[in-house]
């Protein structure tokens, strides 16, 4: 689910809360390690989101926030801000000559430059939260 959250935007926190979760506390922030990306730079996005944000061909950042249930992207256009709400169970991760995040048939693509590489380690621990979350004992070692 995409909403634009550039002002308060109630029905974002209602779902947000709903779907993944309410956001981890600073306790459990400092012990379990931070709970959001780097910047990353977006490539590229689907047409449906494109079509929705009225994408210009300028240069897009992101970030990820993690949550129990899933996890929530932020991204800019402008003056605005857009959050994507994915659920761990719908998540798709895709890590080839781009890193892509896809959900429903919607998927953002983000460059492999320094800013992936600052955050290949927080990459990880959202694909081992979802294996967690979806006790996928079968990817363990």
């Amino acid at each position: 689910m995409l909403f634009n959250t550039s002002y308060a935007n109630k029905e974002f926190d209602h779902e947000s809360v709903a779907i993944v979760g309410p956001s981890y506390s600073l306790i459990q922030k400092l012990v379990n390690g931070p709970k959001g990306s780097s910047r990353l730079i977006i490539d590229g996005f689907s047409p449906k989101i494109q079509a929705q944000i009225k994408s210009s061909s300028s240069l897009h950042y992101a970030n990820i926030e993690l949550r129990p249930k899933g996890i929530i992207v932020h991204f800019t256009q402008g003056l605005e801000r857009f959050a994507w709400i994915i659920p761990y169970y719908r998540l798709a991760i895709y890590n080839t000559s781009k890193f892509s995040i896809h959900y429903d048939g919607q998927f953002i693509k983000f460059r492999k430059d320094k800013h992936y590489k600052s955050a290949k380690g927080f990459i990880e621990k959202m694909a081992q939260d979802k294996i967690d979350f979806l006790n996928l004992d079968y990817y363990q070692d």
